[in-house]
Formats: C-alpha cells, sequence, structure tokens
C-alpha cells in the first residue's frame, strides 16, 4: 500500500516534472528521469546524469568587484550520459518513441520499497507492428558506481529483425535559464570528451572538465538473451554507440551496465578502475541487483517509515520524500546534500543551511551513522571556513559559505548570500543535535568540539557590546526579504546556542578527557578565559522582543517599514522575487520564509508561549512562503500553539510539493529541504516531539483526518516505536535500555517488551 507511484502522463511539461519525480540516485550518482529512447527533435528534456559534488569552476563576473566578492564558483556538472537505448524495428527501421505511433497501454512506476523504477508499454507502431516493452532502470546502493538499464522486448504481431542501439554520450550540455535567478544563465558547456573508444566488450567515454580539471569516465558493458545476429561499434568525438542487430520471433532481454568514476573518490586511472567494477559484477544479473536493492531498503524502511492511516495520498507522499531523500545524501567526505539532490540543476548544486537545519534531522534520528557522515564534510572544510573569515576582515573564528559545493564560497549576491552569517550557527546546532541524539562524545572529542568553537569565535569577532547586551550587526536571516540588518532575531538566538555550547563543551571535555583537552588546547590556543568570553556573550545575547505587540522583532528596524500591500499584489507576481527589485522587497515588511518563527521552533526555551504566539500571528500575515522552507516551519509552530486546522494546512503545503508541482519548478529539481521539513512537521508538529539536553519529550495530537500515526527513531542506542490515534499514544522500546522520557510533561519509563500507553 502506496509504496508504489505510478503515473501514465505523456504531456510535455508533465514530461519535464516526471523527470525529476522519476530521477533514482544512490548519493553519490544520480540519474533524472528521462526516457532511453528520448522524446524526439522537437521534444523539450532536461536530460542529467550527476555525480554528487563533480563540478566546475566558472568565473564570477562582477561590474563594480568590492574586496573579498568570490570571484569564481563551482557549479554541478551534467555528467557523461549513458541512458540512450534506441530501439529499431523491421526492415524500415521503425524507430520506437512514445511519441508516435498509437500506445495501447502506458504505465510508468517508481518502486519506493524495492528501489527501481520501470515503464510498462503496448505499443503499435505507424506501420501496425505492436511491440511490449519493458523498462527498469536501477541506481544501486550497493555498488554506489552502478546504474543499469534493463529492457525486455516482446513481440505480439510482429517477428523480424530488431536494432538495438546503446549509446554513451559526452557531448553535454547544463540547462540554463535567464529568466530565473535559481538556475544558473550560463555556463552550459563545461565537460569536454579525453578518450571515447572500446575495450573487449566494454565501451567508455572518458572527460574532464574546463577549469577545475576534474575527470570521469564512464564504463558500459551489454547482456542480451537473445538472438544476436550482428554487433557494431561507431563513434565520433563525442559519443560511441553499439548496434546489436537481433532476431525478434520470441521475447528477448538486453541490460545496460554503466558503471562511473571520478577523480574525486577514485585514485588511478579512472578506466581502469571502472572496468575493474564491471568484472567484479561480471556474473550478476539484473533480478540479483533488484534483491541487494530491496534488502538495503528493507534496513532503510524498517527504522524510517513513517504510517499514517486515513490518508492514501499523503502516505504516498511522506515514502516518496523520505526515498528521494535517501536517493540523496552524500556518503563520502567531498559530498553533502544539495538543496536539488541529485534530481535536477537548480541551484547550481550548491549545498546550503537546509542540510543542518531541514535535512540531518531526518538521518539524525533514522540513520544516525548518514547524519554523522553529513556532519564530517563540514568539517573537512573548516579550513576553507576559517579562510573565509579572514576574507571578510574577521581575525579569528570560521565563516561558512552561504553556497559552496567545495568549501569556497559560491554566492555572489552577498546581501542575501555571504551575509546569512547564520550559517555557522546553524552549522554548530547540527553538531550539538547530534550529539544529543547519539551521546557520542568521541565524535565531539576528535570532530565536532573543535568546530562548534570556531564557530563561537567568529561571533565574538562579528559581534559587540552595547548597553550591557551582545549585538550583531549587519547581517542576513533566513528571510531572505530582508537584508543587512542590526540584531537578526535567528541570527542573534542560534549565536547565543553556539557560544553557550562552545563553552559547556569545553567544560566538558576538560572533565571528561584531560589528554584530549590539553592537546585541543594547544591545537586551538583555547585558554579559560577565553572559554569564560563565550559563556559572557552568550548569556549577554540581546534578543530583540517589542513590548507594544509583545513579540520579537525580525530585527532592530523590521517593525518600523510599512507593510506590504498583499490585498493589490496579483497572484501571478508570486515569487515576489522574480518580479520586484531586492531594493524594493528590503522596504516592507514582507517575509519570504519563516525567519522569527523558525527562531521560536529550534529555541522555544527562549521565550513564553505568549510571546511565541503573539510572534507566529504578526508573520503569518506577512509571509509570502515563496521559499519551499517556510510552510513546514508554519505548521510545526501552530500545532504547538493550538491551531490544528492550520498546522494541517500548511502540511499538506509541503507534503505534495514536489508531487503536485505547486511551486511550478519541479522540473528543476526536487525540493530536499522541503521533504526534510514534511518529516520534521510529523515528528516535531504532530507528534510533539522535542530533543532537548534533558531528554525526549512529547505532546502528541495528530490530524482529525487521521485515523493513526505511527513511526520509530533511533536515539542514544535505542530504537523506539511510537503509535498515535485520536484517542492514545503508545511508547515502546524495540531495542536497547530501558529510556525515561517526558510525555505530555510527565516523566515516563519505557522498557523493552512493555508498551506504555496513555490517554491523549
Amino acid at each position: 500500500m502506496s509504496w508504489t507511484l505510478s503515473n501514465s502522463s505523456l504531456k510535455e511539461q508533465d514530461l519535464l516534472n516526471l523527470e525529476s519525480i522519476f530521477a533514482l540516485g544512490n548519493g553519490y550518482l544520480g540519474v533524472r528521469g528521462n526516457f532511453e529512447e528520448g522524446y524526439g527533435e522537437d521534444g523539450t528534456s532536461i536530460r542529467g546524469t550527476y555525480q554528487n559534488a563533480f563540478h566546475d569552476i566558472v568565473d564570477i563576473c562582477y561590474n563594480e568587484k568590492h574586496h573579498a566578492f568570490p570571484e569564481t564558483e563551482q557549479k554541478l556538472l551534467n555528467s557523461v550520459d549513458a541512458q540512450t537505448v534506441q530501439l529499431f524495428f523491421g526492415e524500415e527501421d521503425e524507430r520506437f518513441s512514445l511519441l508516435s505511433g498509437e500506445i495501447l497501454s502506458y504505465e510508468r512506476l517508481l518502486h519506493l520499497d524495492d528501489g527501481f523504477s520501470e515503464r510498462i508499454i503496448h505499443w503499435k507502431s505507424p506501420l501496425g507492428k505492436e511491440i511490449k516493452l519493458h523498462f527498469r532502470r536501477l541506481v544501486s546502493f550497493v555498488y554506489r558506481e552502478l546504474y543499469v538499464i534493463d529492457i525486455t522486448i516482446n513481440p505480439v504481431n510482429f517477428s523480424g529483425a530488431v536494432k538495438i542501439v546503446s549509446t554513451i554520450n559526452g557531448d553535454v550540455t547544463n540547462y540554463v535559464n535567464t529568466h530565473d535567478p535559481r538556475i544558473s544563465s550560463s555556463h552550459a558547456k563545461r565537460l569536454q570528451v579525453n578518450q571515447i573508444g572500446f575495450e573487449d566488450e566494454y565501451i567508455y567515454v572518458t572527460a574532464k572538465t574546463l577549469q577545475s580539471k576534474l575527470q570521469t569516465a564512464c564504463v558500459s558493458r551489454h547482456s542480451l538473451d537473445g538472438c544476436l545476429k550482428k554487433r557494431e561499434i561507431s563513434k565520433d568525438e563525442a559519443k560511441i554507440n553499439v548496434t546489436m542487430t537481433c532476431s525478434l520471433q520470441t521475447p528477448l532481454h538486453f541490460t545496460k551496465w554503466n558503471v562511473y568514476t571520478d577523480t574525486l573518490r577514485h585514485n588511478g586511472n579512472l578506466l581502469n578502475k571502472a572496468i575493474k567494477l564491471h568484472c567484479s559484477l561480471k556474473n550478476a544479473e539484473f533480478h540479483n541487483l533488484l534483491t541487494l536493492q530491496k534488502q538495503y531498503l528493507r534496513s532503510f524502511w524498517e527504522k524510517a517509515d513513517i504510517k499514517i492511516s486515513g490518508d492514501h495520498s499523503l502516505q504516498e507522499a511522506i515514502r516518496f520524500n523520505l526515498y528521494q531523500m535517501l536517493q540523496a545524501v552524500g556518503q563520502d567526505s567531498v559530498s553533502s546534500i544539495a538543496a536539488k539532490g541529485l534530481t535536477g540543476e537548480g541551484y547550481g548544486g550548491h549545498y546550503f543551511w537546509d542540510t543542518e537545519i531541514y535535512m540531518l534531522p531526518v538521518f539524525l534520528m533514522t540513520e544516525p551513522k548518514l547524519a554523522r557522515q553529513l556532519l564530517l564534510f563540514r568539517y573537512y572544510t573548516l579550513p576553507a571556513a576559517r579562510k573565509r573569515a579572514k576574507e571578510m576582515g574577521h581575525s579569528q573564528g570560521a565563516l561558512y559559505p552561504w553556497r559552496t559545493i567545495c568549501g569556497t564560497e559560491c554566492s555572489s549576491y552577498f546581501p542575501s548570500g555571504s551575509a546569512q552569517y547564520h550559517i555557522s550557527g546553524d552549522i554548530a546546532f547540527s553538531y550539538i543535535q547530534y550529539y544529543l541524539v547519539t551521546s557520542d562524545f568521541d565524535f565531539m572529542k576528535e570532530y565536532g568540539i573543535e568546530l562548534v568553537v570556531e564557530t563561537a569565535r567568529l561571533w565574538i569577532d562579528v559581534g559587540h557590546y552595547h548597553e550591557s547586551k551582545f549585538k550583531i550587526d549587519a547581517v542576513t536571516g533566513p528571510d531572505e526579504y530582508t537584508c543587512i540588518v542590526n540584531n537578526n532575531y535567528y541570527t542573534n538566538a542560534i549565536a547565543k546556542h553556539n557560544l553557550l555550547w562552545a563553552y559547556k563543551l569545553y567544560k566538558l571535555l576538560k572533565e571528561k578527557d584531560w589528554i584530549a583537552f590539553y592537546e585541543l588546547s594547544l591545537k586551538l590556543r583555547i585558554s579559560d578565559v577565553e572559554a569564560d568570553q563565550w559563556k559572557t556573550a552568550g548569556e549577554a545575547m540581546y534578543l530583540p522582543y517589542d513590548e507594544t505587540l509583545n513579540i520579537n522583532p525580525q530585527d532592530d528596524t523590521f517593525l518600523q517599514k510599512a507593510v506590504w500591500d498583499f490585498s493589490n499584489t496579483p497572484k501571478e507576481n508570486y515569487p515576489l522575487l522574480l518580479h520586484y527589485h531586492p531594493l524594493t522587497l528590503y522596504r516592507y515588511q514582507v517575509c519570504k520564509q519563516a525567519d522569527t518563527v523558525l527562531a521560536h521552533f529550534l529555541f522555544e526555551g527562549e521565550q513564553d508561549f505568549e510571546t511565541i504566539k503573539n510572534s507566529y500571528d504578526y508573520y503569518e500575515k506577512i509571509t509570502t512562503h515563496d521559499s519551499s522552507l517556510s510552510s513546514s516551519i508554519f505548521s510545526i509552530m501552530a500545532a504547538k500553539i493550538g491551531y490544528h486546522e492550520k498546522a494541517y494546512h500548511y502540511f499538506i503545503e509541503t507534503a505534495r510539493l514536489d508531487l503536485d508541482n505547486s511551486h511550478g519548478n519541479t522540473k528543476d529539481g526536487l525540493h530536499l529541504a522541503n521533504m526534510g521539513g514534511t518529516w520534521m512537521v510529523i515528528l516535531y508538529g504532530f507528534a510533539g516531539l522535542r530533543l532537548k539536553e534533558t531528554g525526549l519529550t512529547l505532546q502528541p495530537k495528530i490530524p482529525k483526518q487521521w485515523q493513526e500515526l505511527s513511526f520509530r527513531l533511533q536515539y542514544q542506542g535505542r530504537l523506539l516505536e511510537i503509535q498515535i490515534d485520536q484517542t492514545q499514544v503508545r511508547l515502546s522500546l524495540l531495542e536497547g535500555e530501558p529510556l525515561q522520557i517526558k510525555l505530555f510533561n510527565q516523566d515516563v519509563m519505557i522498557e523493552k517488551n512493555k508498551q506504555f500507553s496513555a490517554l491523549i
């Protein structure tokens, strides 16, 4: 039930969106859901294959360039294309296409539990040849360099010749759009073919980037169960084809095995590495891969699945979102999760704060090892963050780039980019969350404390004391419609958290491991005096408050501005960023997304309930939710406040955002952070989960539209299952030692094999 996504549309705009929705990936390799045979010469497609973090460096041009403006940016590249397989039938060489002839039946499926996609087709050619085709494709979670296409050809009223033309194409470009700032408007062609050829049963293309000089290799081999009459190889400067001519009398089974390597992850000769990987899989068959894929996903779903009784559409969406997030998460030292994952080219394949605040929490409580890997990526780019702080005029600390792939700043528009200093606090926050969930002090000792200390040092350098309060000027918060402000509430709140935890961790290390403390103190030149400065600044942090409205202003001057004229803004002018100059937006009270409301979610202990409620009411009226990051936070906080209908309304907006293309840009890639936000709404909103230094708390109340909600989570070496219906909550400890949690503000003990239940 709800494990299979199905679609049969062949409309051009739908096909573009479905390329993102039916994308497959494994964290390293991502392949958009393009048709193997293409759409024909007149069809529009964003044909893409991506290797996480495989990028080129492109120059940023400024008419007026100032100090520390980044001179270059990284851009995720569309890599060598191995998707193409074309079929020709009969002496007339009628080419199979879903856009010609007659489609007698067609269904496209994405199997979320089995990890593959398929197209099942009954087609009649323009000349009347009737064929049944079954396309299956899989990007392996077990063999991360492997992507496989499997095709079964079944004749209905036709017997004769069939030609299978399989291609590797190195002549690829990135998608550009001059009218949308979220998509690159230049630098389409950044990959050059190095080698092209064949060796024994393998065909290959190797290529390199123009400026970063990264290299990649794609090697394909083919297996065929059928009568092969002839095999020919042809090539030009950019692509290589294998043409297999067969006699089609009975069903024919063809498989294309594609292996990708690159210099970011593979040492030595990339071509030899890829061939060696092929050799290790020589005896594998497609059904073997399907079995391994299913086993991998069974392990994932046992911990990550969320079950919603009473709404099939939402159940489908939740599983789709979790599956796509799993396909996107980088699992090596050079990659993370891009804003669009590996499903499209929106935002240039860059990593943002989205990863830490919206995506990492999902893995933190379902697959902590994956969360750990995401944190390590930020640790490995800590030297670049230190360097960036120096470039920006700071004498100490680490300033993480607003958008990046390899650790350097890619944001050419600093007011809503580099000025978002909160990203350094966001990353520190994620390390602290990891520690609270896992109690992995060894990880913090080796990696985390250093990062939390260096980000804390940044705030000391950025901020200053004024009227006995510690204040931070000239930054931008999460709301990108309000830029370069003093004392952004969110930024100050996360800086406070960063500073106080730096002090706590410093003291904790000193207490638990003197040798490690001594070594780190020498390495970072930390003293008790400096640690006390973090504590003093954190405790003195200024958090703006307006006594008249009893709310937290978004910044020092936000409430002084005129409110945006929403009633006279045409619907077609949203999102506002595509229709108004940034300065116009900056002069009004109008929010792109949750800002202060987000701070109230992350740091709800900073304010009383009444202030949080008043702030929510105020900002809801002036927030456009032009960012896909916004609705989930408003849903979570609506649930906390008791606005249950609003909570459900905002949740619906997040859950099927890509499946329903509600933001109109699914074609550019899926909204991965929104998907993480959907998970957060369920756990933090409807289940009322909070992760605190003192432990877990729950205050569940599910929407009236649902019969039951159940999910599992990992916490401090334990596996918990939580089931909530309209009248009661049931808590089970599936693995680990007994655990005390707070349910409806009452302490309860959960023990293995003893389900605890309570009325709601």
